[in-house]
């Protein structure tokens, strides 16, 4: 979620890349940094932590200057949000230098290797090896009395690369060049006259060019005052055709998609990723909520936790119930933030309060944390933007790292938010001590996994819900089933469906289907049945077999059942019309998989009735009034 800029040419490239900078903020905030050359010096940093403001205030009491250069500013993935721990970094030389987007996996185990040939690290972070990476090849040709160019350097370092990566690199030995390379998160190249820009995304550099490269993954680019030169990471020249950007700002940010909402569904990989990003330690086990003054004790002697939120952020917190009772064994109470103070809650200081809200401006939000405030409780929030109202009460705060959600449809901001609920149930049961050590281990790992498991879910549904929508598109209602952790989704997908399609859909636990939503069942009736379950988990499969009769009592009515299941899973075919598969994982993390199929069936769904997807009728992105 970082965000990038570089530029070559013959203007003063830090007002360039400042402003460019300040365009992607969203992206990053809690550090920047900025490293210049051109100006004799060879290569001069400065870099603060925080906001960008901190930047451009040791700027003006450091001023540097130059015509070439690249900037950063960041969400911490590894390493606190220091100026150590900034970018751009370093190699031992000083003459190496690397920004960076995206997480190297293999970090830890290529750090142990340059450390054991003499490389020293002075930050906490990832991006830190790959400047070492490519000081190692130039220094090796070096020492053979051959000369390396940069880019090669860059390349043999890249290859040596596991995980998701967008980096640009400069060299005070090589002046006036950048070189940047892509695998996984975005990079375009913007084409001047006499002056070539990079960025992580298109706003940064938009008001300087509209001709632009967009990198694929595997793709490099060499910029120097004289143009660029596109190549794979094996040195093939490569063409990629110019796109000349006609659309304003906010529409370039939709990155070819057809709609906001299609976009940032696709983008759920990454914003997970960036939700858990710098909160856990896989060598530990731990997870950490560094923006809290909440003390441990306070969460040792937590009574129950009051959760209030409205919608989208509702689903989640009845989602979040179900992980922090099972992992912190503390009861969790749930609200309705429009309903919480009308209710009149009891006091009760030992009991914390957390508010969830995408804008963290939500009227009813804020007014349910005031009344949790008034009654003694201390308040956490989750909240999707930094600063806001919510956050600024609150006496702790997770923030969840979505980027600017467009569609008034929530996607990525609710799948942030099950994550962030996640980290905060196994914070607490952390430090409540209600969960082994082993175990945090093992669900650490599984959240590591999210990522990549909704990727594979991106690629292998999406053909398949549009084929569905031409089935059901005509449909009058639709009915969502789910159990346990289950359930929310199942609301969650009957609301998307409404919202954007304007379908009747209803969310039920599957347990209750016999009360009265079985009389609702008929030929046309399309019932969506979120089936998956956790093999290595006892009540999961239990679940997963009372399920299976619900499936039985919908097809007896000659309903038509459209199953969300786990891969492999043979037997559920056999009795549905449509499987929609996930890959497994854990059963609280399942309720992230479970929703991804459901909102791209929403959205195919409404694409074919003639809907406007990002803005549907009536509704508002945040509900600032009540």
């Amino acid at each position: 979620m970082c965000g990038i800029v570089g530029y070559v040419g013959n203007k003063e490239v830090v007002p360039i890349i400042i402003e460019g900078l300040r365009r992607l903020e969203y992206r990053g905030y809690d550090s920047a940094g900025i490293a210049v050359g051109g100006a004799g010096n060879g290569l001069e940093l400065r870099r603060a932590p925080g906001k960008l403001r901190n930047l451009e205030e040791v700027l003006r009491d450091r001023p540097i200057h130059g015509t070439y250069g690249i900037g950063h500013t960041r969400w911490a993935t590894h390493g606190r949000p220091t100026e150590e721990n900034a970018h751009p970094h370093r190699d031992c030389t000083g003459r190496i230098v690397v920004v960076h987007n995206g997480i190297v996996e293999n970090y830890l185990a290529l750090k142990h290797e340059l450390a054991s040939e003499g490389h020293k690290f002075v930050t906490e972070t990832d991006t830190e090896i790959i400047a070492h990476l490519i000081e190692q090849e130039v220094s090796s040709a070096a020492r053979s009395g051959k000369s390396m160019p940069l880019e090669e350097a860059v390349r043999r370092s890249v290859a040596r690369l596991t995980g998701a990566f967008a980096i640009v690199v400069i060299s005070a030995d090589e002046p006036d060049k950048i070189v940047a390379a892509r695998f996984g998160p975005p990079a375009v190249i913007g084409l001047g006259e006499n002056e070539y820009f990079v960025a992580s995304d298109v706003p940064g550099i938009l008001h300087h060019t509209r001709n632009l490269y967009f990198l694929a993954d595997g793709d490099m680019a060499v910029l120097t005052p004289a143009g660029v030169h596109l190549t794979d990471f094996a040195g093939n020249t490569i063409e990629r055709p110019v796109q000349r950007i006609l659309w304003d700002p906010i529409q370039a940010e939709k990155g070819g998609y057809k709609h906001f909402m299609l976009k940032e569904i696709f983008e759920q990989p990454r914003a997970i990723r960036d939700t858990t990003l710098g909160r856990i330690s896989l060598d530990t086990g731990k997870v950490f909520l560094s923006e809290m003054k909440i003390s441990d004790e306070d969460f040792r002697r937590a009574t129950k936790i009051n959760i209030a939120a409205c919608g989208t952020s509702w689903h989640a917190a009845t989602a979040g119930k179900f992980m922090i009772e099972r992992l912190a064994r503390v009861p969790v109470e749930v609200d309705y933030a429009s309903e919480y103070r009308y209710r009149d809650p009891i006091p009760d200081p030992t009991a914390l309060g957390l508010l969830i809200t995408q804008s963290g401006e939500t009227a009813d939000t804020l007014a349910a944390q005031r009344e949790m405030i008034a009654k003694g409780s201390k308040t956490i929030a989750i909240c999707n933007v930094v600063g806001a109202m919510i956050a600024r009460e609150a006496h702790g705060t997770i923030y969840t790292h979505a980027g600017p959600e467009i569609g008034v449809a929530s996607t990525k901001a609710f799948t942030a938010q099950l994550v962030a609920l996640f980290l905060f149930a196994v914070h607490l049961a952390q430090t409540r001590q209600t969960i082994s050590e082993e175990e945090s281990r093992a669900l650490l790992d599984e959240l590591t996994l999210l990522p990549g498991k909704t990727e594979e879910i991106l690629r292998t549904v999406d053909s398949e819900c549009e084929k569905l929508a031409r089935v059901y598109s005509n449909a009058s209602d639709f009915i969502f089933l789910g159990r346990g952790i289950h359930y929310p989704i199942a609301l969650e997908g009957a609301l998307k469906l409404k919202e954007i399609s304007y379908i009747h859909a209803e969310g039920y636990p599957a347990g209750e289907m016999k009360p009265g939503p079985n009389a609702l069942i008929d030929e046309p009736l399309p019932v969506v049945v979120l089936a998956t379950k956790d093999e290595n988990n006892r009540d999961s499969k239990l679940r997963y077999e009372k399920t299976l009769s619900n499936i039985q009592e919908v097809t007896a009515r000659s309903g038509k059942v459209i199953a969300v299941a786990i891969e492999g899973d043979h037997e559920i075919s056999q009795l549905v019309d449509h499987v929609l598969y996930v890959p497994h994982t854990s059963e609280l993390l399942l309720s992230v998989l479970d929703v991804i199929p459901l909102q791209l069936l929403a959205y195919h769904i409404a694409v074919r009735r003639g809907c406007d997807v990002d803005q549907p009728r009536n509704l508002a992105k945040s509900v600032t009034v009540e």
